[in-house]
Protein backbone atom coordinates (compact mmCIF):
# COMPACT_ATOMS: atom_id res chain seq x y z
CA UNK A 1 0.00 0.00 0.00
CA UNK A 2 1.44 3.36 -1.08
CA UNK A 3 0.37 6.65 0.53
CA UNK A 4 -0.68 9.14 -2.17
CA UNK A 5 -1.47 12.23 -0.15
CA UNK A 6 -4.40 14.09 1.34
CA UNK A 7 -7.50 15.69 -0.15
CA UNK A 8 -9.08 18.47 1.91
CA UNK A 9 -11.92 20.79 1.13
CA UNK A 10 -15.59 21.56 1.37
CA UNK A 11 -18.63 20.28 -0.40
CA UNK A 12 -22.28 19.37 -0.09
CA UNK A 13 -23.44 15.99 1.16
CA UNK A 14 -26.41 14.48 -0.66
CA UNK A 15 -28.34 11.21 -0.82
CA UNK A 16 -30.45 10.44 -3.86
CA UNK A 17 -32.18 13.70 -4.80
CA UNK A 18 -31.98 15.09 -1.25
CA UNK A 19 -29.36 17.63 -0.20
CA UNK A 20 -28.30 17.02 3.39
CA UNK A 21 -25.99 19.98 3.92
CA UNK A 22 -22.52 21.51 3.68
CA UNK A 23 -19.56 19.45 4.84
CA UNK A 24 -15.78 19.61 5.18
CA UNK A 25 -13.62 16.61 4.38
CA UNK A 26 -10.08 15.44 5.04
CA UNK A 27 -9.18 12.22 3.20
CA UNK A 28 -5.99 10.18 3.00
CA UNK A 29 -5.47 8.39 -0.29
CA UNK A 30 -3.62 5.17 -0.98
CA UNK A 31 -2.74 3.06 -3.97
CA UNK A 32 -3.56 -0.56 -3.18
CA UNK A 33 -3.14 -3.26 -5.80
CA UNK A 34 -3.48 -0.69 -8.59
CA UNK A 35 -6.65 0.87 -7.14
CA UNK A 36 -6.95 4.29 -5.50
CA UNK A 37 -8.74 4.12 -2.15
CA UNK A 38 -9.34 6.78 0.49
CA UNK A 39 -10.71 7.22 3.96
CA UNK A 40 -10.83 10.03 6.44
CA UNK A 41 -13.04 12.47 8.28
CA UNK A 42 -16.27 14.16 7.25
CA UNK A 43 -17.32 17.17 9.36
CA UNK A 44 -20.70 18.87 9.28
CA UNK A 45 -23.45 20.06 11.64
CA UNK A 46 -24.44 17.27 14.04
CA UNK A 47 -28.05 17.38 12.82
CA UNK A 48 -27.00 16.77 9.21
CA UNK A 49 -24.54 14.06 10.16
CA UNK A 50 -27.22 12.22 12.17
CA UNK A 51 -29.63 12.53 9.25
CA UNK A 52 -27.07 11.09 6.79
CA UNK A 53 -25.85 8.25 9.01
CA UNK A 54 -27.15 4.95 7.71
CA UNK A 55 -28.36 6.31 4.37
CA UNK A 56 -27.31 4.67 1.13
CA UNK A 57 -26.17 6.46 -2.01
CA UNK A 58 -24.26 9.16 -0.10
CA UNK A 59 -22.42 11.56 -2.36
CA UNK A 60 -20.15 14.42 -1.47
CA UNK A 61 -20.22 17.03 -4.22
CA UNK A 62 -16.92 18.86 -3.76
CA UNK A 63 -16.15 22.47 -4.56
CA UNK A 64 -13.75 21.32 -7.28
CA UNK A 65 -16.49 19.36 -9.06
CA UNK A 66 -15.84 15.83 -7.85
CA UNK A 67 -18.63 13.49 -6.85
CA UNK A 68 -17.28 11.21 -4.12
CA UNK A 69 -19.46 8.23 -3.22
CA UNK A 70 -18.89 7.37 0.40
CA UNK A 71 -20.09 5.35 3.36
CA UNK A 72 -19.66 5.71 7.09
CA UNK A 73 -17.11 3.36 8.64
CA UNK A 74 -18.67 3.13 12.12
CA UNK A 75 -21.76 1.15 13.03
CA UNK A 76 -22.90 3.73 15.61
CA UNK A 77 -22.78 7.52 15.70
CA UNK A 78 -23.00 9.77 18.74
CA UNK A 79 -25.97 12.07 17.97
CA UNK A 80 -24.08 15.16 19.17
CA UNK A 81 -20.94 14.63 17.11
CA UNK A 82 -20.02 16.82 14.16
CA UNK A 83 -17.41 14.44 12.68
CA UNK A 84 -17.40 10.87 11.42
CA UNK A 85 -14.97 8.53 9.67
CA UNK A 86 -15.84 7.67 6.07
CA UNK A 87 -14.56 5.40 3.32
CA UNK A 88 -14.74 6.67 -0.24
CA UNK A 89 -16.00 4.14 -2.76
CA UNK A 90 -15.75 5.98 -6.09
CA UNK A 91 -15.01 9.38 -7.58
CA UNK A 92 -11.40 9.70 -6.46
CA UNK A 93 -8.75 11.27 -8.68
CA UNK A 94 -6.13 9.01 -10.26
CA UNK A 95 -2.92 8.39 -8.29
CA UNK A 96 -0.87 11.00 -10.17
CA UNK A 97 -3.25 13.83 -9.24
CA UNK A 98 -2.88 13.49 -5.46
CA UNK A 99 -0.90 16.09 -3.51
CA UNK A 100 2.02 14.49 -1.65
Amino acid sequence: MQFLGTLRGTGVLASGEETIGPADYDLDGYLQQGEVIASGELRMAAEGLSKAFGLRDLRLLTEDGRQLHLRFSAKLLDPDTDAAHVDVQTGLPPAEQWRH
